[in-house]
C-alpha cells in the first residue's frame, strides 16, 4: 500500500514538471465543459491509455515499442484536428458534416450542446489520444516502477502501480481545470470573449503538437525538468521507506538499474529506496581491468587496523528468505544451496562487472573472504548482468579472473536469486546467520567497517572463539581507488534510447534507425553524438569511422562502458578533454595522447584528473566503424 501512495503522489508532483506542458493545452481545451460528462472521462482515458502504453513499453520488447509509436501518429494526427476546429470552427462546421456521429461530437465546438452518452464517448477518446502522447520526465518514482516492470515482466502490480502514477497525475490536472474553468467561464461571459478563448486554445493545441511531433516533449523538457521534482520524489522514496528487510520493490518496482552511489549507501533497516533517477543506474559502472591486470595490483594490499571497542548491535532477523537456486552457472564452486550452507555465516554480494560501484566495494568482499574464510564464513558473488553482453559466461569468467575473485560466483542471468532476495541494488550485501536468516543488508558502497563487525558478531553467535577484533584495511588501486564524492557532479548516463538523459541535438535520439548526428554546445551533464549512429534501446552503434560522442562532466573520473562490433574487430579511438590531448589526466585504458582500442565488451576508464576537480568537455573519436556504447560513469 505504502509504494501505490507513493506512485500515487509521484504522479501529482508532475504538475510542477515542465513535461507536463504539451499536454496541458489539450486538456485545457476541455475547461468549462460539465465535469462529469466531459473533464472526468479525457483524464480517466488520459491514465488508463498512460499505464497500458506504459506496461506495455516495458515488458512487450519491440513490437510494443513499434505499435505504441503507430499509436502516437494517430493520436498527433487527432489532437492536429482538434485543434484546427477549435482555431476555425467553420472548418469544423464542413468537414464534420459526413463523419459518423462519434467524429462530428469529438470535434465540436466548446459551446455547442451534446447528449451526455456522446459527450462522454468523445472525450474519454480525446483522453485515450492524450494518453498516447503523454510522455512525463521519469524522475525516480517512476524509473522505481517501470525499471521494476522491465525485470518483473507482466503482472497486476506493475499495471496498478503505474495507473496510480497516472492517476495521481490526473488529480493535479483536475484541480487546475476546476480552478481554470471558473477563468475560462467567467471571461466567456464577456462580449467576445468565448470565440478568442476557443483561437487561443486552438493555436495552444496545435504548438504542443508540433512540439510533441518534433520530439521536445522527451528531449529538451526532460532535460529541463532535471532539477524540478526529482529532488522532491527522491525525499519521498527516503521518506517512505519499508519494514526492516523490506525493499521499496514491493509491487514490481525493481530492476538491475539502480546503482546505488557511495554517498546513498543504505543499511540495516532499510532507511528509504534510494534511486537513481533512473532510473538508473546512476547510478552509476566501473573500469574492468581486463587486458590491463597491472592495474589491479595495487587492490589486493591489505593490513590489519586498530582492535574495535564497540558492542555489539542488535541485529533482527529480516522478512527476506534467502534462496540460492535458479543460476544458470556456477563459478569457482560447484552449486550450492542455502541448506548445504547451515552452520555456516554467508556473505551474498549481487554485483555485475561493469559497474564501478561494485568494482569499488570488491576488495573489501575479497578481503574479508579471505580472512574468515577459516572462521566459517562463506562469501557468494551473486553476478546479476545488466547489459545483455553480460550474461555471457565467457566475459564473466574473465571479469573474475581480472578481479581476482576466488570465492563461489553464481551466475544469475535469469535474476532468480535476485528475485528471492527481492534485491534491487547494485551492489547489494546480505549477512546471513548460521540459522540461514538474514540478519543485516547493506546496499551501495561505504561503511565497510560496520559490515565487517556484523561479520564477525554473526560468526561470535555461531560459536566461533577465535574471530579477531581488528578490520581490515584495502588500499585500492586503478578504477577500484575510493572517490571523493563531494566531486562527483555527473550521474550515470545511458545511451540507448530506453534510459538515456541529458541528450542534445537538434530532433533529438532517432529510434532503431541510422542517423546523422550534429555536435551542438553541451552545458554540464549533457551529451550528445556526432556522426551517423544507430541508437538502440540498450546501446548506440557507429555506422561509419570518424564519429564521436561528446559530454561536459564534472568528476575526477570517467568511464565509458564500450564494446567492438559485431564482428569483434577492434576498434581505435582517441579521446580529447576541452579539445586538447589528456596528458597527465588520461585514464588507465588510453595514452597520454588520448589514443586508445576497444578490444571487449567491458568499461574503460578514460579519464582520471590529477589537479582539481573542474567542468571539462570529453570527447571521443572513433577511428573505425562499429563501435558499440552503452552508459558513462564516473568517480
Amino acid at each position: 500500500m505504502l509504494l501505490f501512495l507513493l506512485a500515487y503522489v509521484g504522479g501529482v508532483l508532475t504538475i510542477v514538471s515542465p513535461c507536463i506542458l504539451p499536454v496541458l493545452p489539450f486538456v485545457f481545451a476541455r475547461a468549462g465543459r460539465p465535469f462529469m460528462t466531459s473533464i472526468l472521462p479525457m483524464l480517466v482515458g488520459m491514465a488508463a491509455t498512460f499505464a497500458g502504453v506504459a506496461t506495455l513499453a516495458a515488458v512487450g520488447g519491440g513490437w510494443a515499442v513499434e505499435a505504441n509509436e503507430y499509436g502516437r501518429m494517430a493520436a498527433i494526427t487527432l489532437l492536429a484536428v482538434f485543434g484546427l476546429f477549435l482555431l476555425f470552427p467553420s472548418l469544423s462546421e464542413r468537414l464534420t458534416r459526413p463523419l459518423v456521429a462519434l467524429g462530428a461530437r469529438l470535434s465540436q465546438s466548446a459551446d455547442r450542446e451534446t447528449s451526455r452518452g456522446s459527450a462522454i464517448v468523445g472525450s474519454l477518446i480525446l483522453g485515450v489520444a492524450t494518453g498516447l502522447l503523454w510522455a512525463p520526465c521519469a524522475g525516480p518514482v517512476l524509473g522505481l516502477i517501470l525499471t521494476g516492470a522491465a525485470l518483473q515482466g507482466a503482472n497486476v502490480g506493475t499495471s496498478v502501480l503505474l495507473l496510480a502514477y497516472a492517476l495521481g497525475a490526473a488529480t493535479s490536472l483536475m484541480l487546475a481545470l476546476l480552478i481554470g474553468g471558473r477563468v475560462f467561464q467567467a471571461m466567456k461571459r464577456s462580449i467576445g470573449a468565448g470565440e478568442w478563448i476557443r483561437r487561443g486554445l486552438g493555436i495552444a493545441v496545435l504548438v504542443a503538437v508540433a512540439a510533441i511531433g518534433l520530439g521536445l516533449d522527451t528531449g529538451f523538457l526532460t532535460q529541463a525538468s532535471l532539477a524540478s521534482t526529482s529532488v522532491l520524489e527522491q525525499k519521498l522514496i527516503d521518506g517512505l521507506g519499508g519494514r526492516p528487510g523490506q525493499n521499496m520493490a514491493e509491487g514490481g518496482a525493481m530492476k538491475p538499474s539502480t546503482v546505488m552511489p557511495k554517498d546513498a549507501a543504505q543499511s540495516g533497516t532499510m532507511q528509504g529506496g534510494a534511486m537513481q533517477g533512473n532510473p538508473a543506474m546512476q547510478a552509476n559502472s566501473p573500469a574492468m581491468m581486463s587486458g590491463n591486470p597491472a592495474a589491479m595490483s595495487g587492490s589486493n594490499a591489505m593490513m590489519l587496523g586498530k582492535p574495535s571497542t564497540s558492542t555489539a548491535e542488535q541485529l533482527p532477523v529480516e522478512e527476506t528468505v534467502p534462496s540460492l537456486a535458479g543460476a544458470v552457472e556456477w563459478l569457482n564452486s560447484q552449486p550450492l544451496s542455502m541448506e548445504q550452507l547451515k552452520g555456516k555465516v554467508v556473505l551474498v554480494d549481487f554485483w555485475t562487472y561493469s559497474c564501478i560501484n561494485c568494482l569499488r566495494a570488491i576488495p573489501y568482499v575479497r578481503a574479508w573472504a579471505e580472512k574468515y574464510r577459516d572462521q566459517g564464513l562463506v562469501v557468494i558473488g551473486v553476478h546479476a548482468p545488466e547489459f545483455a553482453f553480460e550474461k555471457r559466461i565467457d566475459n564473466v569468467k574473465k571479469a573474475i579472473a581480472d578481479l581476482d575473485i576466488g570465492y563461489p560466483v553464481a551466475v544469475d542471468n535469469d535474476y532468480a536469486i535476485w528475485r528471492a532476495f527481492n534485491n534491487q541494488y547494485w551492489p547489494a550485501h546480505y549477512f546471513i546467520d548460521a540459522k540461514g536468516q538474514v540478519r543485516y543488508h547493506h546496499f551501495g558502497e561505504g561503511d565497510y567497517d560496520r559490515s565487517e563487525r556484523v561479520i564477525q558478531q554473526l560468526l561470535a553467535e555461531a560459536g566461533k572463539t577465535d574471530v579477531g577484533s581488528d578490520i581490515v584495511a584495502v588500499n585500492a588501486g586503478g578504477a577500484q581507488a575510493a572517490s571523493d564524492t563531494a566531486d562527483v557532479q555527473s550521474p550515470e548516463t545511458y545511451v540507448g534510447y530506453e534510459r538515456a538523459q541529458n541528450f542534445i541535438g537538434a530532433g533529438g535520439i532517432v529510434n532503431d534507425e541510422a542517423h546523422a548526428y550534429i555536435e551542438e554546445k553541451p552545458r554540464r551533464n549533457e551529451w550528445g553524438l556526432t556522426g551517423n549512429w544507430t541508437v538502440g534501446a540498450e546501446h548506440a552503434a557507429l555506422n561509419t569511422s570518424g564519429g564521436g560522442i561528446y559530454y561536459r562532466f564534472r568528476a575526477r573520473d570517467l568511464h565509458l562502458v564500450l564494446g567492438p562490433g559485431a564482428d569483434g574487430k577492434p576498434v581505435r579511438f582517441q579521446v580529447t578533454i576541452d579539445g586538447k590531448p589528456p596528458r597527465g589526466d588520461h585514464g588507465m585504458d588510453i595514452d597520454a595522447e588520448g589514443n586508445g582500442t576497444i578490444t571487449e565488451q567491458r568499461l574503460y576508464q578514460l579519464v582520471r584528473q590529477n589537479g582539481p576537480v573542474e567542468d571539462h568537455t570529453f570527447e571521443i573519436r572513433f577511428l573505425d566503424a562499429g563501435p558499440e556504447a552503452y552508459a558513462f560513469t564516473f568517480g
